[in-house]
């Protein structure tokens, strides 16, 4: 039987959309619904950024790719249908519900250029001292005057017609939001706030501007451009850290994606641009006449936290907080680390103490997405400067933080610890830190390994959902120092028989899971498998779960972003999928494996996606402790009951919601937090 697969791009803006709807939520706070439509356009950019810009690559055959140009095309057609559905659905959420519950709130976002007559000063004064002094409108003419519009900026064209002759003309103006933020509070009245767009504000005097001309309307546009660097990984690198840094500089003037405009924009207009932007038909995306929703997330909120969700403080560990050192309790036992319901302060502590330790020797960490101005660097930097050795893998091709890890490996560098950087052809996406102590009397050497599924990265710990342990198990410890030789590209007699690593012993290891499930299942035992991921693609391990249900395993699927795998086929008609957009961001990667009731779970930093099994150095650890194990199995159950937030994916790719499914309200994140706290226990089995 031939299977079937979603593609993973009109799969990713299903996840996008489910997004959206939760800004349609009105149980929410009214800020935190502006929230997830700011989330939605900024996901919609990336995308544009990088999977857009990828098929547009292989059309106009700039890559390497196994794409078809013809198949990249129709897919491309595909996302624009999707993308205009979803942009209409956001502005129709953002119209007719989010403006009329600010409102309700006694805050008035303006819409257009035309302000009370009460503000019709403030706003003509505004211009004239906060931004006039920052605009350069540059007049458009085909051939001889080029402006180059930078990505992802909001610019002004304005239609203009010649007082004296008639003549009809465009300009170009850079909206300055560097100098002046992009909504501007106006004077109060009657106890109501009001804001108003800065490019409105613009739009209501562009008169002071062109002096001699009739302004006959004007227009917001934006490009996005291709953000992705390429590597040739085939060609050697004389120098990694340079090459990043020059491709880095050129991502600012990379190829455009998409062309999105006012669509109130005339026809004649509309043409002049593309003409002398050199942009084609199948670059253009119309759109309403705010452009740049992402920044809705920057909308003053003058009424206070009432109007916003508070998340719930951080749970600590009383065992950890009573210990004068966390190594004597590491040794003792495996700490298990869920957040951001647990509080990070404990993994700064660890580094902390490793630093001042004085049987610590030797520190190594895996680094690929760093907070700015990080403790976790402070820390590293201080062990250094305290005779330690330290060990950094820095991962250059992490996207978007380029230059951020560059930047930080430079200072780590300067302060004399050990930088090694991306391996050729591979990402190395662990997450991983190991703390070695000197050896004791009997020389013995003890070793401490932090594994986690989510990035070191303070700042993100209090937003996504990741799982972290901390052990002195040397089935464990012994390996995580074998992954650090493969890092140093020590590979010859390197073999894991507890961690599975990519590209060593994972896709077999999951392989033999899946089948040992399909053998009991066809044996007529209990089988279940569960998978929470961020994202499933890799067709090889999709044909093996279709195999599986087709033996009758039982899968449940928890994949927040995409999924290629199909359900209700006759191949998947024991599959199901959900997914969960709250609050925090699902970002935990956790498999289950039911084996005779022995209950296998794997916590890794891996998707099921080609990139992560086949090109990046990826680690998934086992969780030997049993009531970690049981902890995990727990939230595992919750997440699969949820009723409130979760959805299942149909066969169409639809968000279908589980509301009402079952009698009693269960709502995953919330529940975790206080099954973690202690104050709630579930009960049953899977």
């Amino acid at each position: 039987m031939e299977y079937a697969y979603f593609n993973r791009d009109i799969s990713w803006l299903s996840f996008n959309y489910r997004v959206l709807l939760e800004s349609e939520d009105s149980d929410i706070p009214i800020y935190e619904r502006i929230k997830f439509l700011s989330i939605h356009a900024s996901n919609l950019e990336e995308f544009y950024k990088i999977r857009v810009a990828e098929h547009r690559s292989v059309i106009m055959k700039k890559v390497h790719s196994d794409e078809d140009p013809a198949e990249a095309e129709k897919i491309l057609e595909q996302i624009k249908i999707e993308v205009t559905r979803q942009q209409k659905e956001f502005f129709r959420i953002f119209n007719n519900e989010i403006l009329p519950e600010l409102a309700r709130k006694n805050i008035i976002l303006y819409m257009d250029d035309k302000p009370q007559p009460e503000h019709r000063e403030f706003v003509r004064n505004y211009f004239r001292e906060e931004i006039f002094p920052f605009l350069q409108p540059v007049m458009l003419m085909k051939d001889e005057i080029k402006v180059f519009i930078r990505d992802n900026r909001l610019y002004q064209v304005v239609q203009l017609r010649k007082k004296e002759t008639g003549e009809r003309r465009y300009a170009i103006i850079k909206i300055p939001y560097a100098k002046v933020p992009r909504f501007i509070e106006l004077p109060q009245l009657q106890k109501k706030y009001y804001f108003m767009f800065a490019e409105d504000i613009i739009s209501a005097n562009l008169v002071d501007i062109f002096i001699g001309y009739t302004v006959e309307g004007s227009y917001n546009i934006k490009i996005s451009r291709d953000a992705d660097i390429y590597i040739d990984e085939e060609k050697p690198l004389t120098n990694i850290v340079e090459t990043i840094k020059k491709k880095v500089k050129k991502r600012k003037i990379g190829d455009l994606s998409r062309f999105v405009y006012d669509r109130r924009m005339p026809q004649a207009c509309l043409d002049y641009v593309c003409e002398t932007f050199s942009i084609f038909k199948e670059d253009l995306i119309p759109d309403n006449v705010h452009l740049n929703m992402e920044d809705l997330i920057k909308l003053p909120n003058p009424s206070g936290k009432e109007l916003e969700r508070i998340p719930p403080l951080p749970i600590r560990i009383p065992e950890l907080d009573k210990a004068d050192w966390i190594f004597p309790v590491i040794r003792k036992k495996d700490i298990f680390f869920h957040y951001p319901y647990h509080t990070f302060d404990y993994f700064i502590r660890f580094l902390m103490e490793a630093s001042t330790n004085p049987r610590v020797e030797e520190i190594r960490v895996t680094q690929y997405r760093v907070a700015q101005d990080s403790e976790i660097i402070t820390n590293l930097i201080n062990a250094a400067k305290n005779g330690k050795k330290v060990t950094v893998f820095v991962e250059l091709k992490a996207r978007f933080d380029e230059e951020n890890n560059l930047k930080t490996a430079e200072i780590m560098q300067q302060a004399g610890i050990c930088i090694l950087y991306s391996l050729p052809g591979l990402k190395v996406h662990a997450k991983v830190a190991l703390v070695i102590e000197k050896r004791d009397f009997r020389k013995q050497q003890k070793s401490y390994a932090y594994l986690s599924t989510g990035n070191f990265n303070e700042k993100t710990a209090r937003l996504y959902s990741d799982m972290a342990i901390l052990t002195a198990n040397t089935k464990l410890t012994k390996e995580i120092r074998q992954l650090f030789d493969v890092l140093k590209g020590q590979t010859q007699t390197i073999r894991f028989n507890h961690l599975l690593v990519t590209p060593f012993n994972m896709l077999q290891n999951l392989k033999d899971f899946i089948q040992r499930e399909i053998n009991q299942a066809k044996a007529g035992e209990k089988t279940h498998i569960i998978l929470k991921m961020n994202g499933l693609q890799d067709p090889v391990l999709i044909d093996e779960l279709y195999r599986a249900s087709e033996a009758g395993v039982e899968i449940d699927l928890i994949i927040r972003g995409i999924s290629c795998i199909v359900p209700d086929q006759p191949y998947s008609k024991n599959i199901r999928i959900t997914r969960i957009v709250d609050i925090f961001l699902e970002h935990s990667r956790i498999w289950y494996f039911y084996n005779k009731g022995k209950e296998d779970v794997f916590l890794s930093s891996a998707d099921w996606m080609k990139r992560n099994l086949y090109r990046r150095i990826e680690t998934a650890f086992p969780i030997l402790n049993r009531k970690i194990k049981q902890t995990i199995i727990d939230i595992l159950k919750i997440q699969l009951s949820d009723n409130v937030k979760a959805c299942f994916i149909d066969e169409h790719l639809n968000n279908r919601f589980k509301r009402g499914n079952q009698p009693a309200s269960v709502h995953a994140q919330r529940d975790i937090y206080e099954r973690l706290k202690g104050t709630k226990r579930t009960k049953g089995e899977l």
